[in-house]
């Protein structure tokens, strides 16, 4: 944890919307006219894109399980060490994942491979990551001790499910069987090392659709946000002006003592007004033990 350098964290699985959070944060800081040292989580995998093909075949030929949920495909060391070292110090080092053609053109290489390890700009007011282990721990690592605000974003695991297999058939031209069978063949990593992020995670955001999702494999459109209610799950910012958000936010209401349900059309506008003041304070904190 730090004042000086604090570290915001976005995780959750693939096709789980951390896009959408990761998008009203940048409104923020825009805003705020904070300046965030950005982090992709894609760009602490292992292996490139053929690398994962070849490292996949090969652990299926051995009866291995390779996924990247787990800590095999994975540098969960180097992501701890540099949440650390910014902590601390604001500094560290980061790459990117180029995805597709667009983000590979100008660095002159090939789509699915990484950019070259950079440092941090000295001037940052924050680390901001996003991806899929801000806030995951083994009996090696611990990266969640070292965030200062953990957002987990997690539908209903059907809901992500029909996510992820229409994304990847639409966008990515797989199949709907090979889809299946990655979800499948990542299951044993999504429930050791993703789900239990969300159990140290200081806000919980989880979609969950109001329409018929029993058989996500056979699922044909994504329900939309306004076929969903967002619930809201407050741990450590537990302490909320809960009327406010209730007057702020029409057709919301409270599920349990710490938990706020909205509609799932509401959720960037949620989370403006719920993170705003906390990002807020953040700062306000940092810029008095930085002029003392």
């Amino acid at each position: 944890m730090s004042v000086k350098h604090p570290v915001i964290v976005i995780t959750g699985s693939s096709g789980a919307g951390t896009t959408t959070v990761k998008k009203a944060f940048e409104d923020i800081f825009r805003r705020g006219r904070y300046k965030a040292a950005v982090v992709e989580g894609d760009s602490f995998h292992r292996y490139n894109r053929n690398e994962m093909k070849e490292a996949a075949k090969e652990a299926e030929k051995e009866g291995r399980n390779l996924s990247h949920f787990g800590p095999e495909a994975n540098l969960f060391d180097k992501l701890e060490d540099l949440f650390h070292r910014y902590s601390e110090s604001g500094t560290g080092q980061v790459r990117k994942y180029l995805h597709n053609e667009q983000e590979a053109e100008p660095y002159a290489q090939q789509p699915g491979t990484f950019t070259p390890w950079e440092d941090i700009p000295s001037d940052t007011d924050l680390l901001f990551y996003e991806g899929l282990h801000g806030g995951v721990v083994t009996s090696e690592i611990n990266v969640a001790q070292w965030v200062d605000l953990l957002i987990g974003v997690v539908p209903s695991v059907n809901l992500e499910w029909i996510q992820k297999i229409n994304r990847d058939v639409s966008e990515r031209g797989y199949s709907p069987e090979m889809v299946t069978r990655t979800i499948l063949r990542r299951m044993p990593d999504y429930v050791k090392y993703i789900t239990p992020q969300f159990t140290h995670s200081h806000i919980n955001f989880q979609r969950v659709p109001l329409v018929d999702t029993s058989n996500p494999f056979i699922a044909r459109d994504i329900p939309s946000p306004d076929e969903s209610l967002v619930v809201i799950r407050f741990n450590k910012y537990r302490d909320q002006d809960y009327s406010y958000l209730l007057s702020m936010i029409h057709d919301s209401f409270m599920a349990r003592p710490n938990t706020l349900v909205v509609p799932g059309g509401k959720m960037g506008f949620a989370m403006q007004i719920i993170f705003r003041p906390i990002i807020a304070e953040m700062m306000e904190k940092r810029r008095k033990i930085l002029e003392s």
